[in-house]
């Protein structure tokens, strides 16, 4: 699936500026696609607009060359799973039951579940290492648990795209790794994945391509050794950065400076 957008401006009630404000992209189908900023640069905000979430002031999304607001809301979740940054349990379930709510989209009402489904629930939760929590209630798990949890539900949807806001908060190295693995190799066999993310090195180890937001505005987007550069970093982030290659993965490497101001634009 690909997603675009053009002139996106939204503006949260008693706002004095806006949270996005002319933000265009495009992803293509089959991209691992990260977007980057500093806390209050808008990824999630723009996350929620690309998902019909929010509804922009101006501009406009098309996910697959129809607009969003055009999609049955049904429709675009058998399409695009979606593991938002933090949501509310409402109520007590366990590991198995939440990752089983993924095949909702495909159920009729009151329809149970037939063999297609339990197979798309045992293999996501065992994509995302939590077979062995199956039982377990969530509310008993930890924060990076609960994490791969909610990924397995995503995945177990079997959609086409996958848009997930700080997917790896809380993981271990080992799960951060295996997760980003995960994204990375199902980017390669045709899936669309989304993913906002607060580690520089790691999204351009694994991301095709990366959006640098800051103030509701675009600053950077292209591949990640066109992004990452040590000067439009240090402006963006408030802090001086040294940028250089990691000879063991060949990826940019940022390293954050002792003390100093950023270097002037």
């Amino acid at each position: 699936m690909s997603f675009r957008a053009t002139d996106l401006r939204v503006r949260y009630a008693g706002a004095a500026s806006p949270a996005l404000d002319g933000v265009s992209m495009s992803v293509p189908e089959g991209a691992l696609y990260a977007i980057l900023g500093p806390n209050g640069s808008g990824k999630s905000t723009l996350m929620r607009t690309l998902m019909g979430i929010l509804r922009p002031e101006s501009g406009g999304v098309w996910i697959e060359d129809r607009r969003v607001e055009r999609w049955d809301r049904r429709e675009l979740a058998r399409a695009v799973g979606a593991v938002p940054q933090s949501e509310a349990m409402a109520f007590p379930l366990s590991v198995r039951e939440l990752v089983a709510m993924g095949r909702y989209p495909h159920l009729g009402p009151l329809s149970a579940e037939g063999a297609q489904d339990r197979e798309a629930v045992d293999r996501a939760l065992d994509r995302c290492d939590v077979a062995h929590l199956r039982e377990r209630p969530v509310t008993s798990l930890s924060g990076g648990e609960v994490q791969r949890v909610r990924i397995a539900r995503a995945l177990a949807q079997e959609p086409r795209s996958l848009v997930l806001d700080e997917p790896t908060a809380s993981l271990d190295i080992r799960h951060e790794m295996a997760i980003l693995g995960l994204l990375r190799q199902s980017a390669d066999g045709g899936m669309t994945v989304l993913v906002i993310t607060h580690h520089l090195d790691l999204a351009g180890r694994f991301a095709d391509r990366l959006l640098l937001l800051d103030q509701g505005r675009v600053v950077s987007e292209g591949e990640p050794r066109d992004v990452l550069q040590a000067d439009i970093l240090s402006r963006v982030y408030g802090w001086p950065v040294a940028v250089d290659v990691n000879p063991i993965t060949g990826a940019p490497r940022i390293t954050p400076l002792n003390a100093g101001p950023p270097p002037p634009p």
